[in-house]
């Protein structure tokens, strides 16, 4: 088999020591590449440890017995997490030791990958100059990424960018959770390329310049050399860590066929000069001369009595429709008039609010004193409409309920895809904040004799089979404020 796969690590700039390691061979039996990066968590020692614990568990695993890889793939994984969670028993300094990575086993035979997945390292697939995400990041910031709700640019410099959700030596008993390792298969076909990172690549160099650099005519080892390059032109801040595989067998092109056609057999072509001067041909036109011709008879005053009554009943309908609409525009500025009368008039600390964030540029309101002075008073919801939205008072504010007013305070509308508040109380309101499938975020933030603090509506769509989970609240409530800093 020809040296088809590369790994390589680096320190990074800013960092004294790696945790990350690699696994980029074959296994015992020569058939299969196994691509792993490790991404080690813990300090000095505890990460290095950990990441150690499952680079030995996946190589153990992988080149013994051969059932389904997949399962295979996974048992690897439960079995490095509880070696993990043995280890940071024993040792008190590695009690915060834990490591997230990706795994891939390629079988180029088949042209087939399979892989499984825990934390923030990442898994691309290079086909046709175009690159693909495989895997998904684990973390809250990739959540929001993988989902539309941030930019790549926007999760790259995200102040929580490297909190995880999910690692091994969590203590989370992965064994019992189905859903806890991703894991998945896809071809492999000839020509594509794979890539296996630590987030000290994709941190510091965004999904262009990674491709620009795959897409080049060098080998996998310059490819690498190049990536681990430039996360470090780009700062360097953790370590760095790339595994590639390639597919490099010839890519077969197919030539299109053209699909059968099929012959008819071609008519006997008619001799027009001989049939005009046959016998049947002349008693034909003889019969042809003899048929009576009808004279059709104009019926004048028939045809003009329709012809009136048509345009009377025309302009009738016509009259109909006429009237029929200016009743219903009647009708409307009635509706309008009686609406107008009952909506509330905004008072002018509530229509600045909201229309400072529908001109909002960007995504963040600074809410001061000399903006706005606490209470705010609302006699109808502020709307957010905006895809990211932050607010952030310098100093708390109060949103308070008008005495005549039953709505909410906020209505989250669908196209807000991330609303963060902090610094706020809601005050006297039935329904403090109205969301519709959206991300919320809260910081300092308090519901003073509100009968609901936060209302969530799913809409999904009918006739079809839903999955998925709604998951439990992260809402933490503290006694004291949490110390902001800007």
């Amino acid at each position: 088999m020809d040296r088809n796969y590369f790994g390589l690590t680096d320190t990074g700039k800013v960092r004294d020591n790696n945790e990350d390691t690699f696994i980029a061979e074959t296994t015992a039996t020569n058939d299969l590449v196994i691509a792993c990066v490790i991404d080690g968590v813990g300090g000095y020692s505890g990460g290095e440890i950990a990441s150690g614990i499952a680079r030995q568990s996946i190589l153990r695993h992988l080149n013994s017995e051969r059932k389904d890889l997949s399962v295979l793939m996974k048992d690897a994984i439960i079995a490095a997490d509880e070696q993990i969670m043995i280890e940071k028993q024993k040792v008190k300094e590695h009690e915060n030791m834990a490591c997230v990575l990706t795994l891939t086993v390629i079988d180029l035979q088949k042209n087939q990958l399979h892989y499984a997945h825990v934390g923030d390292t990442r898994l691309y697939l290079l086909r046709d100059g175009s690159l693909v995400k495989i895997s998904k990041d684990q973390s809250f910031v990739g959540f929001m990424e993988d989902s539309g709700r941030l930019t790549e640019e926007q999760a790259m410099s995200h102040p929580k960018r490297n909190e995880i959700n999910k690692a091994l030596g969590f203590g989370a008993k992965i064994a019992a959770q189905d859903d806890y390792i991703e894991t998945g298969q896809s071809p492999f076909l000839p020509g594509d390329l794979l890539l296996l990172c630590s987030d000290g690549l994709s941190d510091m160099v965004n999904k262009q310049g990674i491709t620009d650099i795959l897409i080049k005519k060098t080998t996998l080892q310059e490819k690498a050399t190049e990536l681990i390059q430039a996360a470090n032109n780009n700062g360097g801040r953790d370590n760095i860590t790339v595994v590639l595989v390639q597919n490099n067998k010839q890519s077969l092109v197919h030539e299109a066929t053209k699909p059968a056609v099929k012959m008819e057999k071609p008519k006997p072509a008619v001799n027009h000069q001989a049939l005009a001067t046959s016998p049947i041909a002349k008693d034909i036109a003889i019969q042809r001369d003899l048929s009576p011709t009808v004279i059709p008879v104009a019926h004048k005053k028939n045809t003009s009595l329709v012809a009136l009554l048509s345009a009377l009943c025309l302009i009738l309908l016509a009259f109909s429709l006429y009237m029929l609409w200016q009743n219903h525009i009647r009708a409307n500025s009635i509706k309008q008039q009686k609406l107008s009368a009952l909506q509330p008039i905004r008072n002018a600390q509530e229509t600045k609010l909201q229309d400072t964030i529908n001109k909002l540029i960007g995504n963040t309101l600074i809410i001061s004193d000399s903006l706005f002075k606490s209470p705010i008073i609302l006699n109808e919801d502020i709307h957010f409409n905006k895809d990211t939205l932050f607010i952030i008072a310098k100093t708390p504010i109060i949103i308070r309920s008008d005495s005549a007013y039953k709505g909410s305070a906020v209505s989250i509308k669908p196209i807000s895809k991330y609303v963060y508040l902090e610094n706020i109380t809601f005050e006297n309101f039935p329904t403090a904040i109205l969301s519709q499938n959206n991300v919320l975020q809260l910081k300092n933030v308090q519901f003073n004799n509100c009968i609901k603090s936060i209302e969530t509506t799913y809409t999904l769509p009918p006739n079809k089979y839903i999955n998925g989970k709604i998951p439990a609240t992260t809402f933490k409530i503290d006694s004291l404020p949490t110390t902001v800093t800007h």
